[in-house]
């Protein structure tokens, strides 16, 4: 199913996981009143967002406003209405916002040529398009930073993560 979703302003845009480290899934979410949008994302997803709005945060005056406590912590609502693929990035400073589009990975065939039609009107992806303030971006990146540190600890010889249950290293044999 489809969806598109188009936000001249949010209440929140957020990151948040499931799961225990190691086996964690990933979340966006986008909340505007009583409409609730999760993507499914990948870590690495979720750290580049932030990477890139803090370069174009770095440029502009410091935000004022904060978001309210709470406000960054995923709701209930877990069932993803696609798993992210591409991501559009980009500032206004007319508006002083920041837009962010998200959208569905594209399907593609055994030779990983994409499926569908090159014609963008024919493009039957799911997309969420949003415009943030400055204090949203910067909350956004707080909370990314703070969800993907929360991961698993390295191991400081093999630099591979250590599972909760124990790590088999292979310098250490």
């Amino acid at each position: 199913m489809t969806v598109w979703y188009d936000f001249d302003e949010v209440d929140a845009f957020t990151v948040g996981t499931v799961g225990r480290p190691g086996s964690r899934t990933f979340f966006l979410q986008i909340r505007r009143g009583n409409t609730h949008v999760t993507v499914k994302c990948e870590k690495q997803q979720a750290a580049a967002i932030a990477q890139y709005l803090r370069r174009v945060l770095s440029d502009l005056p410091e935000p004022t406003e904060r978001p309210m406590p709470g406000a960054m912590e995923l709701t209930d609502s877990f069932e993803a209405a696609f798993v992210l693929g591409p991501v559009g990035l980009g500032y206004n400073r007319e508006s002083d916002t920041v837009l962010v589009q998200l959208d569905e990975v594209p399907l593609v065939d055994e030779d990983d040529e994409p499926v569908g039609s090159d014609d963008d009107e024919d493009d039957d992806r799911s997309h969420v398009r949003l415009l943030l303030t400055r204090s949203q971006a910067a909350a956004y990146c707080a909370r990314a930073d703070e969800i993907v540190s929360a991961g698993r600890a390295v191991c400081r010889w093999c630099s591979r993560p250590i599972d909760p249950d124990g790590h088999a290293c292979p310098r250490m044999n």
